[in-house]
């Protein structure tokens, strides 16, 4: 196995400047740093965890929580973003399980992983969130508000100035929303969503505001026979994602109506389906790979110079990505 004293071995260096330059301590150059690094990969070098740890106080293991949506494109993106930034500054990732799959809660997978921080990218049961947050141990959230930690959120009320703006300028003067389940996101997804109504002045009905479940395309599809079934229905329905969106299409299609001629239809996320449809789904873009970013970042402020660390909730702006299933009604 190689040491690190066979690495300052081969670049005539103390033992001591190499460890600095493999842990981008200072007190040694940028070059030389970056010269001793490539020289430890080309010898295959790999730190000792347990001894870096006894040495440093860390493990340089961050815990993520990241529930059930996996499979989702949107927190692939997020993840890969958080992945790629992580790796890049030493740090590996284990992803925390609760007690329904281990038998131990987060915060105890946790303290038993060693982890210098983590990052609920998608939760659990919030009891159990609760207890983690609650401890010494930094934290960071995605999409979710804790009092006293940081959340990294998608602009998720101002995007409907953009969703809207962009609506009314095409003509839009009825418009329908799906929502998703209740919490941080959906509120303020609805406070966005009347806000930017009342700004041009549209009148949004009680039953054109509908709840459904995120990635659930039969819920919304249900929802949307409920807004067709209205006597005077909407021009424009606006979907919790993309993966919803084709319950309401093939509710759509199923009662002989076609997107967008009889109706127009806008989605949530930007995920590549989203531009392979037929007709291409407008939607609003989120930005995963900034959003995974902020949050490495920010959890690794929190680690690593926690005296002057202070929480915060940092906003990310997406756009409007324009697409075929929105009918331009000033034509």
């Amino acid at each position: 196995m190689v040491t690190i004293k066979m690495v300052a071995q081969r670049c005539g260096l103390s033992v001591g400047a190499v460890s600095k330059a493999l842990n981008h301590q200072p007190g040694i150059s940028p070059e030389k740093a970056a010269w001793v690094r490539q020289v430890a990969e080309e010898m295959r070098y790999y730190p000792n965890a347990a001894a870096r740890t006894l040495k440093t106080s860390r493990s340089n293991n961050i815990g993520v929580v990241f529930q059930n949506r996996l499979v989702h494109e949107y927190f692939s993106e997020i993840l890969e973003s958080i992945r790629a930034y992580m790796e890049k500054r030493g740090y590996d990732i284990t992803f925390l399980n609760d007690e329904r799959d281990s038998g131990m809660s987060v915060y105890e997978h946790a303290m038993q992983r060693q982890c210098d921080g983590v990052l609920i990218a998608q939760g659990s049961a919030r009891a159990d969130l609760d207890r983690l947050v609650q401890s010494d141990i930094p934290v960071v959230a995605i999409d979710q508000l804790f009092q006293g930690r940081t959340a990294v959120l998608s602009d998720n009320a101002d995007s409907f100035n953009q969703i809207i703006d962009y609506l009314y300028q095409m003509g839009h003067r009825r418009i329908a929303m799906i929502h998703g389940e209740d919490g941080e996101v959906t509120r303020m997804r609805l406070a966005g969503f009347h806000r930017a109504c009342r700004k041009w002045g549209l009148e949004v009905p009680e039953e054109y505001v509908v709840a459904a479940k995120f990635q659930e395309p039969k819920d919304s599809g249900l929802a949307t026979r409920q807004l067709l079934a209205l006597k005077n229905r909407p021009t424009c329905i606006l979907y919790p994602d993309d993966i919803s969106y084709l319950g309401g299409a093939t509710e759509i299609e199923r009662q002989g109506l076609s997107v967008p001629e009889d109706i127009s239809c806008f989605g949530y996320d930007g995920i590549r389906l989203s531009r392979l449809l037929r007709p291409s789904l407008a939607t609003y873009r989120q930005d995963a790979e900034q959003i995974g970013r902020r949050a490495a970042e920010e959890l690794l402020l929190a680690i690593e110079d926690p005296k002057c660390y202070v929480p915060q909730i940092v906003t990310v702006a997406g756009s409007v990505q324009p697409g075929d299933s929105v009918k331009d009604l000033n034509q």
